[in-house]
């Protein structure tokens, strides 16, 4: 019997190597390119220069929020379950790599603009903030206890933890918030800028929020830096509580500062793509604000903002009808 050999299909085969003459326009092309880079970052600057003192880390700032939700929810952001009997030394363990990795970042954003200034402030900020650990961890169950009350879907608060992503979001911002307060520049809004990455929900760690917070679905919100948000409050996915048009100097330039976003009372439910603007803009205890509303004014205590103005039409999309025959209006 002949033995026939089969060639692979044209799609599956190896492709060829290229020539070694093939590369001889990428020295041409970093020949060409380089220069420009280089002068641009004279002039445009965006260069985390060892000249000076280096910035906060990204990256590092994203593993001290690894490490502190490994430290909040213990077990939950773990490969295995946590022991009793192991708990305390690895707490401990954890802690301590926090105070580490914490400490250096601190003192890098304290030096931003002035490599030559003082970390005096350094350890008393980072200190500070790992006192109020078990204060947040406290505000943390009340967040979860809202969403298992606030949510029928929810049949285990383990659920929770575990999969609504406004745990992450709110545990995060609680934390930048802390250091936010202690003046801790830059390292807050990089710690939320990491957790939006990972959930689509946005809050400013300026953010005042009271107790018993809920954030159901969660893509999309948007809490801006003066907000000030009361206790057992709920909201929806694409809810924004942004500024209005910003105040500017006679030379065009946005003011920095200010009350720029509204504030939310107690036991207020916000409904989903509604969104509300504005420094002086206050939502009244008790209120609820429907779907899609737009609103830039205050309301009183107790209140039902809605449109009603807008009318929806429903057909049957089998029959073909005239399209003034429809089967029910809203």
């Amino acid at each position: 019997m002949a033995l026939i050999k089969l060639s692979p299909p044209a799609n599956l085969r190896r492709p060829s190597r290229p020539k070694r003459h093939d590369t001889a326009w990428h020295q041409e092309t970093l020949e060409e390119a380089l220069p420009g880079l280089l002068q641009s970052y004279q002039k445009a600057g965006g260069l985390n220069n060892r000249d000076v003192d280096n910035l906060p880390s990204k990256h590092a700032i994203g593993h001290l929020c690894e490490g502190l939700l490994q430290i909040l929810f213990p077990g939950f952001h773990d490969d295995d379950a946590v022991g009793k009997s192991s708990l305390e030394e690895l707490t401990a363990a954890r802690l301590f790599k926090v105070i580490g990795g914490l400490t250096d970042q601190v003192r890098k954003s304290v030096r931003i603009g002035n490599p030559d200034k003082p970390t005096g402030k350094t350890a008393p900020i980072v200190r500070a903030f790992c006192r109020a650990l078990p204060e947040i961890r406290e505000l943390l169950r009340l967040d979860i206890e809202a969403a298992y009350d606030g949510d029928p879907a929810a049949l285990r608060r383990e659920e929770i933890i575990l999969s609504y992503p406004f745990v992450e979001a709110i545990a995060i911002q609680r934390l930048a918030h802390q250091l936010h307060r202690l003046d801790a520049p830059v390292i807050p809004r990089m710690m939320t800028e990491w957790v939006h990455g990972r959930t689509g929900i946005d809050i400013h760690p300026g953010a005042r929020i009271g107790k018993r917070f809920f954030i159901d679905h969660g893509t999309g919100v948007v809490i801006g830096e003066t907000c000030r948000i009361g206790d057992n409050v709920k909201v929806y996915h694409g809810v924004t509580l942004g500024a209005r048009s910003f105040v500017k100097d006679e030379e065009g330039h946005i003011i920095k500062g200010g009350k720029r976003h509204p504030d939310v009372g107690d036991n207020v439910t916000i409904y989903p793509n509604a969104t509300i603007l504005g420094g002086k803009t206050y939502i009244g205890d008790n209120s609820t604000i429907g779907a899609s509303v737009f609103l830039m004014h205050s309301v009183p205590a107790h209140s039902l903002v809605v449109y009603e103005e807008k009318q929806w039409v429903v057909r049957d999309k089998t029959r073909r009808t005239q399209p003034a025959d429809y089967d029910y209006s809203i």
